[in-house]
């Protein structure tokens, strides 16, 4: 408004009145114009604005080798007896774990040859001693990941062993709850027997996997803990999704499933991982 008068809008072409007037064309470039500057504001906002992405799929740098030619052995009623086996073997130089079967009794596997043969050597070796008594190998081919339709499918199995695993005491050697327990060998053991080598030690888990945020995690991937003091990981467990895992808690106490949300884990939570 200009000394008080009616407020008006300026105009641009103020001056130029007779080439308006004679240029029929110009509505039409306008038209254009404003168009124009329409899209260059448009395109301004977007750039100073800029929505936040995720992608579609999460890229694995890190991905685990496939086992190869495993022994099986054992039939145990009772846990102990197969923490003892295990304890055996791996006071060979094995790399062994005891599981629960689907008939209610406990097996035990170990090794990782590189042919049928091998396997069957070392077996007979270990028999021929009396360390174990009836075997059997089990080949690349019987693994999940060898028959793996999806890495969806691969998780749902992953998780399906871990929950095998609720409700028994991890001993590493001895026949009482009280001896002991194990949670990155729970977590190998689970990886192993659907196919992929995840390492023996916790450090060397956490080395091996790719970091995925918390609220990217997916069935299957491992959580990891801070719970020993000057530890940066001390404790692992399985991601069974919907925020809760299954680990192996302590002494004295048998495999089960928690929730990050737990206040106890919230505070110690370190990583996540996914190994494919």
């Amino acid at each position: 408004m200009i000394g008080g008068g009616e407020p008006r809008l300026i105009n641009p072409f103020e001056g130029k009145k007779v080439i308006i007037r004679k240029c029929k064309k110009l509505p039409a470039l306008v038209f254009l114009l404003n168009i124009f500057l329409l899209i260059i504001f448009i395109v301004a906002g977007c750039g100073g604005h800029r929505a936040a992405s995720y992608p579609l799929h999460r890229t694995t740098k890190k991905e685990l080798a496939r086992m190869g030619y495993t022994i099986q052995t054992g039939a145990f009623s009772k846990v102990g007896n197969a923490a003892r086996m295990t304890e055996s073997l791996r006071d060979k130089g094995l790399n062994a774990f005891y599981f629960a079967a689907p008939e209610k009794i406990y097996k035990v596997r170990f090794g990782n040859f590189t042919s049928r043969e091998d396997a069957r050597r070392k077996a007979e070796h270990l028999a021929s001693q009396g360390i174990i008594d009836e075997y059997y190998i089990v080949a690349p081919g019987d693994y999940t990941i060898a028959k793996e339709k999806d890495t969806v499918y691969l998780r749902e199995e992953i998780v399906k062993t871990a929950k095998s695993f609720i409700g028994v005491p991890y001993l590493w050697g001895g026949s009482s709850p009280d001896t002991g327990f194990d949670c990155s060998g729970l977590t190998m053991a689970v990886y192993q027997l659907n196919g992929l080598d995840l390492p023996r030690l916790s450090s060397e888990q956490y080395e091996a996997g790719t970091p995925v945020l918390q609220d990217n995690l997916l069935k299957g991937d491992l959580v990891f803990f801070a719970i020993s003091k000057g530890k940066k990981v001390s404790h692992i467990g399985v991601y069974t999704g919907k925020g809760s895992f299954i680990h192996a808690p302590g002494r004295g106490k048998k495999i089960r499933m928690d929730s990050l949300s737990d206040s106890y884990f919230q505070k110690r939570y370190t990583a996540g991982m996914s190994y494919f």
